[in-house]
């Protein structure tokens, strides 16, 4: 009976140490996908990019990663961490967005689609055609601005992995022909 009770006791525990080596190895999984780091990298910008149009669109645009990642054969789980780092630096950006926003719409077309529109929609475009519009630039840019910093890391990670697997086999054989 003690026993049992120590065993429903373990499995109420939740244990950190299995979270901590899941999250790593998902991290390899993603370092090693198949195509390599410009796939990664692609899946990452493609995420970013279109996180920067998608809070105005009450999230809508999230969908668009799906068909993103398949037409440009991206890796999908990187295409979302990008989607959650640009949830992270949002807030500043939305302020760019708005003023890119503003010099691209013109104002005629604005007062067009006000006043052919329900009056619910006319809200909503008037308050958010700024920021969808220039979020699509935005993050269009950042997206393809950040796919050359990660490449390069995923680069540099996979050299540097290359390097110490060559330096182990290197000290191993030398270690077997002093034998």
């Amino acid at each position: 009976m003690q026993s049992t009770q120590k065993v429903k006791m373990m499995k109420t525990r939740y244990d950190w140490k299995s979270s901590k080596r899941w999250f790593r190895y998902k991290y390899l999984l993603l370092l090693r996908a198949k195509g390599g780091p410009s796939k990664v990298a692609r899946g990452f910008s493609i995420g970013l990019a279109i996180e920067m149009f998608t809070l105005p669109t009450a999230g809508f645009a999230f969908v668009l990663i799906f068909p993103l990642v398949y037409l440009l054969r991206a890796n999908l789980p990187a295409a979302l961490i990008g989607f959650v780092f640009g949830k992270v630096i949002y807030i500043p950006f939305s302020i760019l967005n708005k003023q890119v926003g503003s010099w691209l719409v013109p104002k005629h077309v604005k007062f067009y689609l006000i006043h052919h529109l329900p009056h619910i929609l006319s809200n909503i475009i008037r308050s958010g055609l700024d920021l969808i519009v220039g979020g699509m630039v935005v993050g269009t840019v950042l997206g393809i601005i950040a796919y050359f910093p990660v490449v390069l890391f995923l680069k540099y990670h996979t050299n540097r992995r290359k390097e110490k697997r060559r330096i182990r086999k290197d000290q191993l054989v030398s270690s077997n022909t002093e034998e």
